[in-house]
């Protein structure tokens, strides 16, 4: 599971160990939030397994799949989740290199995991990708137009991983959170959770073990014929 030292990630993380899965905590920089994670599983009696890894660099992330695999034999689920920063700005003041930065970081990440992660997963002829995208992508936000554009590309990228590796017994899918009260969310939350809950039907701002329990339904036997999705998990905020 890419980003999973922090947040959404990390709270998927656990739940996934709590129902069973070993898991791996990707981090980037965050070392030591990631061993405390997997502490915290091997605590609750699950297996975890901490790997350094920066997931826009293909060798870092084979290199990382394959001590995967060297561990455990198999990959049977992906969760690709790590956070690219982005520019919070409009279209007007915004340049081209924030704007490109922002769409290959997240379309690189998503390409070079699933790249290194599919070819075990055919092998298999099992596996489950779950890819968290951003309500931004679809609902427009002032400031979100990088975030926004580079989430839409990465929603029509797990289509197109789902049609092509569907025949493989591999499902593709997207969940895509709203707000989420996260350390990458706490330098603004306070100035609007009131606002965005008042236009919740759910009534509050979603947490992550909100987003982790979709991730996690997504990742079951449950969900074996489920492929090809675009799941919201915003409270109702926004409605399909």
């Amino acid at each position: 599971m890419t980003g999973s030292s922090r947040g959404i990630g990390a709270e998927t993380a656990k739940l996934l160990a709590d129902r069973g899965a070993k898991v791996v905590i990707n981090y980037r920089s965050s070392e030591t939030e990631a061993h405390a994670v997997a502490d915290e599983i091997r605590d609750a009696g699950g297996e975890a397994l901490v790997a350094q890894a920066d997931v826009t660099d293909a060798s870092a992330v084979e290199q990382m799949v394959e001590g995967v695999i060297d561990r455990w034999g198999r990959i049977d689920v992906l969760v690709n989740n790590a956070n690219m920063p982005f520019a919070t700005k409009s279209f007007e003041s915004m340049t081209w290199d924030e704007f490109s930065s922002k769409l290959d970081a997240e379309l690189k990440a998503a390409f070079t995991v699933s790249k290194a992660v599919l070819p075990q997963m055919v092998e298999q002829e099992y596996g489950r990708a779950i890819y968290v995208s951003s309500g931004a992508g679809q609902s427009p936000s002032p400031g979100f137009i990088a975030h926004g554009t580079a989430k839409s590309g990465l929603d029509a990228f797990a289509k197109y991983i789902a049609q092509e590796y569907g025949p493989h017994g591999i499902t593709a899918n997207v969940v895509a959170p709203g707000l989420v009260e996260t350390d990458a969310t706490a330098g603004h939350i306070d100035d609007v959770r009131d606002q965005v809950a008042s236009q919740t039907p759910l009534n509050r701002v979603a947490q992550p073990e909100d987003v982790a329990h979709a991730i996690a339904s997504l990742a079951g036997e449950g969900a074996q014929f489920v492929t090809g999705t675009y799941t919201p998990v915003n409270g109702g905020s926004e409605m399909e």
